[in-house]
């Protein structure tokens, strides 16, 4: 009999050891991972690296600088983008990367792209990390060919110094019986790549409209198209270098729905 009651307690006490165990070894994985630990991301955008640097000490976030471009219409020296993105829950001593915009603008020498067709031109201007600003349309036989090429409404001779991400506007060909194109979807894509798909369909982004979400520049590279004026249409055309009218938000609940 009392040898049963001594295995029973021996079972007892075995059992008892496995529960503190586990009880231990949860709390133990809770401290090593951090378990519920973790904060909200900062939104550094519009910082400089001394502003961002003072704040990530205060949630004991790391930064590291991985990447610069360069922005004319954003402050020299400020962080662009960052990734992790703003409002991401992460844990203690997470690395945050970010991109500043470069204090000193680089120059490059602006190419020749006359007699090119838009889609060379386009590939060149990209190459040289430039961008397409306005095409402008003028009668001649061969539709899409560049015609001149400006910077801020003047002719820019190829081999002149200019800053990098800047607007090349493009004096375009059109001929009569080619000067048509249907107008495409743009809803849902994001500002950027909206853009391209204007211009690969020899359209114009015309007026910009935004959201209460959109609040920067930053926000604005970021942004989604939500809607756009004239609609979408396989049956009606539009003519050559027509404005497309887009409104866009950084809400992601709005683009999610849009996009449905």
């Amino acid at each position: 009999m009392k040898k049963n009651r001594w295995f029973l307690k021996l079972i007892l006490m075995g059992g008892l050891a496995v529960v503190v165990i586990i009880i231990l070894s949860g709390l133990l994985l809770k401290v090593i991972t951090r378990h519920n630990n973790e904060l909200a991301v900062p939104d550094f955008s519009g910082m400089n690296v001394t502003e961002a640097q003072r704040v990530a000490n205060k949630h004991n976030l790391r930064l590291d600088v991985t990447d610069s471009v360069f922005l004319p219409r954003v402050a020299r020296g400020v962080i662009f983008r960052q990734n992790p993105i703003a409002g991401t829950h992460v844990k203690k001593n997470r690395r945050i990367l970010l991109t500043i915009n470069s204090v000193e603008p680089k120059k490059i020498s602006m190419p020749s792209l006359i007699g090119y067709s838009f889609r060379q031109a386009k590939a060149e201007l990209e190459a040289k990390n430039l961008n397409v600003g306005k095409l402008i349309y003028s009668d001649d036989i061969a539709t899409n060919n560049v015609l001149s090429q400006l910077y801020r409404g003047r002719n820019i001779e190829s081999g002149t110094p200019i800053e990098t991400e800047s607007y090349i506007d493009l004096e375009l060909g059109l001929s009569s019986d080619q000067n048509m194109t249907h107008i495409p979807s743009v809803i849902g894509f994001s500002y950027l790549t909206a853009r391209d798909i204007i211009l690969d369909n020899s359209l114009n982004i015309g007026n910009l409209f935004f959201d209460a979400s959109v609040k920067t520049y930053s926000d604005t590279i970021s942004s989604f198209v939500i809607k756009q004026f004239p609609e979408p249409s396989d049956s009606l055309e539009t003519l050559y270098g027509s404005n497309l009218n887009l409104t866009l938000s950084a809400d992601r609940s709005k683009i999610e729905s849009v996009k449905r």
